[in-house]
């Protein structure tokens, strides 16, 4: 009956437990609602991977493994498939496939996306899990690795398995060393030491060495435990100090270790359900300050109990028989335990739901000593049972309990005073202890904290009144020189360090104020009151004596530091003297950006909970011991750049062990050089109003700020000047006036000191070339303008020329369309002709001599009126030619005149540019400058004279040029018409002489050979057809020809003239004498009275 109830409530509860199953998925979210403190038994999710199939199975995982921020959980399973788990982000993914099952694995290498996973063939191999690629492949074991253990640092690693260890190097994959034993002794864990550079090996025979890890030699052996105690270890666990290990095996006891004092501390005796332990994982607290004080034990019966290993008080236990657990893994931050069950699968705890108490601090120191029985052996007196409801042991109980609690407050109330209370209901002696005791405060209550140790005033009205002056002017800018990538969080740098700027004047002049600022800006963005005073209390306590020397270092403080580091370790200080490393070198800058180069955010909090809770002079106690920490790497560098980066970057020391050699520093150091005795107490800001601060010379302030002022004003003249440059780039006429404003620049002062004198003149220089850079501009413009006007005035030419092509061209047209109407009416002449010789040839062929006869004397004459006519084309075609070629010299010599004068005005231009900068390099010499540019206005005013003049010079002859071609135009119209003229007198000429030859054909006709005369017309008027048809064509030679005939010379021409007057007085003699004898032919063959008179005209 009972076994049925029980069972009912298993199914109960798994029913409410969150499941993931993965199936073949290789990503996707782990829960789809997060349990929190609600989950059942503490069960966030149940993680398990089924495959469906013929036969559908489970597929066991065999290893977990967190990362070293516990947000990111590895598992591995039989089949070799690796998932990690964002407990974050609620998802999964697969990165890798290895097809063999997992022994170990490992996730916290110094590369955050790279693990080690051990196979079962006995390798290991390291894979990333953003590429998901085989980053290296490691072997040289001969049987299964049961374990992995990194270094703190994550760049080495040690790999066991039962018969050898093997110490990797994880930046080069290299084996360093390796550890044999005997076979028959056999090897339980090897494992590093947290916070320390010791090697903890475990063997089977019972023996557990510690080795030096630098050197690998071995550093001490725990004892053997005493009488009656003796077990086999067969599972080891180390707190996060390294300070207790507890070892376990097949028993129900357990031995607590003191590492420090190399004894047995404790025995622990476990319920009597427990007869073997498998598997020990201590839990860390966020209050224990690394000594975790809640140990899980895994027993035979795969439950998985936590007890407090100083109350022996049984918390809480996780599994039971019917759901065992196999092994198990907690988070490095606490939160989570993800444990591998008997059934294969995954489940995650929440360590908040599985305890309601809390962490709590540790307990008080102060013990009640108790008679005990006598006579009770050594190994009896260290068993300490564990109970279910609190500790049973020799030296407590009950009564011992409150009495412990009343004397722990009377002796509290006795030493409160009114010094140790701060705003918040807070106690400074008390902070103090907890500090001692955790190394730093809870994160929850940090800002809390100090801002009551600071006491800080929260000023309201005094702040509004500093931010409401505006952003400072130095450091309006601040985002060149410090790009930061979140807007607000600039703003908030920019707004608190204007702040401290209109407060006191020298923090506008410090170069390292942004860098000692930026880190409480970071932690205070979202309130400027709190993080301006912060700052303010930081800088008016902890940087005491720093601007004594400004813009210098502070000789003072370094000098005291320096002291220190002397008298504690001299052979580091005479290493660094030695290779010329100053405090300037090693000790400045720590103290100017306060130590955040080199520390990580956590240590960086951790470090100022203990400066905020002591005296300011431990704040220079804290880089000393810094210094003295880091002698082993320091002392290996012998070059001052190797010096220089090891203190600008992040270096592996312990800052615990920083911590703790600050505070020996306080302690230890004399009182005649320690920096107390230069330093004031703690001074918190005063109410209302902040102090003033003038613990600086403020005549360098006051002088820097001065040459500042003056810089910004010749920016700010010079902006202007530029802008007006900008502005005449679109007035050609006043370029040369603003030239004159760009040339007017103050001298810088003289009186600047030395140190200070190289930057202005550098400001000068830059200055001066952007006034030069801006001269060449002008130049150029000035060519630009030049070129552009050339190129104005060359197209306005083209722009001619190709006017006169287009005049020319329609000529040739209109030639070209006369000669065409020429050539129609020759056709329709030999048309007229063709006709007239079918009618003839229908006529007897009596008269056919006779007409031939007539016929070769008129072609004679057509060929030689067409060889007239053709001479006459040709004059006509020359006179034309001429005209153009005429035109177009009096075009290029306008042109020649017009560049001659271009020329002379840019030799004009040249010059006044040359004068303009020799007038540049006087520009010092105040006296001669206004003659200068008297010079130079008269200059400019004859050249405009000069320029008018030229002008008007180019609009005469250009006027003279356009009168003479609208002249030439006028006799070039005349010529045509005459030419006309005489071509339809020629016409008229020719028709009449036909009609002549016709009628006097006709009248032939009836006389012997006259048909033979009239075919050899015929033949002659369609060959003078023919031929008069080639004349248009002849005349378009002559046209196209033209720049030919453009070289001949004029007396040519006039030859010309008169060999065609010639040659046409003879073809007119030639026609007369033929028409006589055609005259007294007919009269010999018939009546005069029958032959019509014909009178020539000469």
């Amino acid at each position: 009956m009972g076994g049925a109830l029980r069972a009912a409530r298993e199914r109960r509860r798994r029913a409410g437990m969150e499941r993931c199953d993965l199936g073949e998925r290789r990503q996707g979210p782990v829960w789809t609602r997060r349990a929190g403190a609600a989950a059942p038994r503490g069960v966030i999710v149940n993680i398990i991977r089924s495959v469906q199939g013929y036969h559908s199975k489970t597929i066991h995982f065999l290893n977990v493994a967190f990362d070293s921020s516990g947000d990111s959980l590895l598992a591995g399973d039989r089949q070799g498939n690796i998932y990690i788990f964002d407990l974050n982000g609620n998802r999964f993914n697969l990165v890798q496939r290895t097809m063999q099952a997992c022994t170990a694995l490992a996730f916290n290498l110094r590369r955050k996306t790279e693990f080690l996973v051990a196979l079962a063939d006995y390798s290991v191999k390291c894979f990333d899990t953003g590429t998901q690629e085989l980053v290296s492949w490691m072997r040289g074991h001969d049987s299964s690795v049961s374990s992995i253990s990194v270094h703190g640092s994550g760049k080495y690693a040690i790999t066991t398995s039962t018969d050898t260890a093997q110490l990797w190097d994880l930046d080069t994959f290299q084996r360093i060393r390796k550890l044999n034993v005997r076979q028959s002794v056999g090897i339980q864990k090897v494992f590093f030491l947290p916070l320390s550079n010791t090697i903890l090996s475990c063997f089977k025979d019972n023996s557990v060495f510690a080795w030096e890890f630098d050197t690998l030699h071995c550093k001490y052996q725990l004892p053997t435990p005493v009488e009656g105690s003796v077990l086999f270890y067969k599972v080891f666990a180390v707190t996060r100090d390294g300070r207790t290990l507890v070892a376990g095996g097949k028993s129900n006891h357990l031995h607590l270790w003191c590492l420090e004092s190399k004894r047995l501390i404790r025995i622990i005796q476990m319920p009597e359900k427990v007869r073997a332990v498998r598997h020990l994982e201590f839990l860390p607290g966020s209050f224990d300050g690394g000594s975790s004080q809640v140990l899980g034990v895994l027993s035979q019966d795969n439950v998985m109990r936590f007890i407090n290993i100083e109350t022996c008080k049984l918390l809480f236990d996780i599994g039971s028989p019917e759901e065992g657990i196999s092994t198990a893994v907690i988070s490095p931050n606490g939160q989570y335990i993800a444990s591998v069950m008997e059934n294969g699968s995954l489940n995650l705890y929440s360590v908040q739901a599985l305890t309601q108490e809390g962490n709590k601090p540790p307990p008080s120191m102060l013990k009640v000593v108790q008679d005990g029985p006598k006579y009770i052996s050594e190994a009896n007196k260290l068993i300490t049972k564990v109970t279910s409801g609190g500790s049973k042991g020799p030296w407590t109980s009950k009564g011992s309990k409150i009495q412990s609690r009343l004397l722990k407050l009377q002796a509290n109330t006795s030493l409160e005073n009114k010094e140790n209370e701060l705003p918040g209901g807070l106690n400074k002696k008390r902070l103090r202890a907890l500090l001692k005791g955790f190394g730093e405060y809870p994160a929850k209550y940090r800002m809390f904290v100090w801002r009551s140790l600071l006491q800080l005033p929260e000023n309201h009205l005094a702040f509004s009144s500093l931010i409401d002056r505006g952003i400072h002017s130095a450091f309006i800018n601040i985002q060149k020189e410090y790009p930061i990538k979140s807007r607000k969080l600039l703003r908030v740098l920019q707004r608190t360090l204007s702040a401290l700027a209109h407060w006191s004047a020298i923090f506008a002049e410090t170069p390292y104020m942004p860098l000692l600022a930026f880190p409480f800006v970071k932690l205070f963005q979202n309130n400027q009151l709190i993080c301006f005073e912060v700052v303010a209390t930081v800088v008016v306590n902890f940087c005491q004596h720093w601007f004594e020397y400004f813009p210098n270092p502070p000789v003072n403080v370094l000098g005291m530091m320096e002291n220190v580091l002397a008298h504690h370790d001299k052979e580091l200080l005479q290493h660094l003297i030695k290779y010329n490393v100053t405090s300037q070198v090693y000790a400045w800058p720590l103290l100017e950006t306060l130590l955040s180069e080199v520390l990580t955010r956590e240590e960086w909090l951790k470090v100022f909970d203990n400066i905020f809770s002591n005296h300011p002079s431990y704040f220079l106690m804290v880089v000393v011991a810094y210094i003295i920490c880091s002698r082993a790497p320091l002392l290996h560098c012998y070059q001052a750049a190797d010096f220089e980066y090891f203190f600008h970057h992040r270096n592996n020391v312990d800052i615990n062990v920083v911590i703790k050699e600050a505070y020996h520093l306080m302690e230890a150091t004399p009182l005649d050089i320690h920096p107390q005795r230069m330093l004031d107490d703690f001074t918190p800001l005063t109410k209302e109003q902040y102090p003033v601060f003038n613990k600086y010379p403020t005549f360098v302030v006051d002088y820097k700020a001065q040459e500042r002022e003056k810089i910004r004003q010749d920016e700010i003249e010079y902006l202007r000047e530029r802008q007006l440059a900008h502005e005449s780039a679109a007035k050609a006429q006043e370029q040369k006036a603003e030239d004159e404003v760009w040339y007017r620049k103050q001298k810088l002062l003289r009186e600047a000191q030395e140190q200070r004198r190289k930057i202005l003149l550098e400001e000068e220089e830059r200055l001066a070339e952007q006034r030069q850079r801006l001269a060449v501009a002008k130049t150029e413009l000035k060519v630009k303008e030049l070129q552009l006007l050339d190129a104005s005035r060359r197209r306005f030419l083209n722009y001619q020329q190709d006017q006169l092509q287009m005049e020319l061209k329609r000529l040739d047209d209109e030639i070209a369309r006369k000669a065409s109407m020429r050539k129609q009416e020759t056709a329709a002449a030999i048309q007229d002709i063709v006709l007239q010789q079918m009618e003839l040839e229908s006529q007897k062929q009596r008269f056919e001599q006779h007409l031939i006869q007539d016929q070769e004397a008129v072609t004679k004459e057509m060929k030689e009126e067409v060889d007239a006519h053709r001479r006459k084309v040709d004059l006509e075609d020359q006179r034309v030619q001429r005209l153009i070629e005429i035109n177009r010299e009096e075009i290029q010599k306008a042109h020649t005149v017009a560049e001659e004068n271009l020329a002379k005005a840019e030799q004009k231009h040249i010059d006044t540019d040359w004068r303009l900068q020799a007038q540049r390099r006087l520009r010092r010499d105040d006296q001669d400058r206004q003659k200068c540019y008297q010079e130079i206005v008269k200059l400019l005013h004859d050249n405009r004279v000069k320029e008018a003049e030229l002008l008007k010079a180019m609009r005469e002859t250009e006027e003279k040029k356009w009168e003479d071609v609208v002249h030439k135009k006028a006799q070039l119209e005349e010529e045509q018409k005459v030419a006309a003229a005489a071509d339809e007198h020629r016409k008229q000429f020719l028709d009449d002489k036909m009609n002549d030859a016709l009628e006097l054909a006709e009248k032939l006709q009836r006389e012997d050979g006259c048909s033979e005369r009239l075919r050899d017309l015929k033949a002659t008027c369609t060959e003078r057809g023919v031929e008069v048809q080639q004349v248009p064509r002849s005349g378009n030679i002559h046209l196209n020809e033209l720049s030919t005939l453009a070289s001949s010379p004029r007396r040519s021409l006039d030859r010309s003239r008169a060999e065609l007057a010639r040659q046409e007085r003879e073809l007119m003699a030639e026609v007369r004498r033929l028409r006589q004898r055609l005259t007294a032919q007919a009269q010999n063959r018939h009546p005069p009275t029958r032959i019509p008179a014909t009178a020539w005209s000469p």
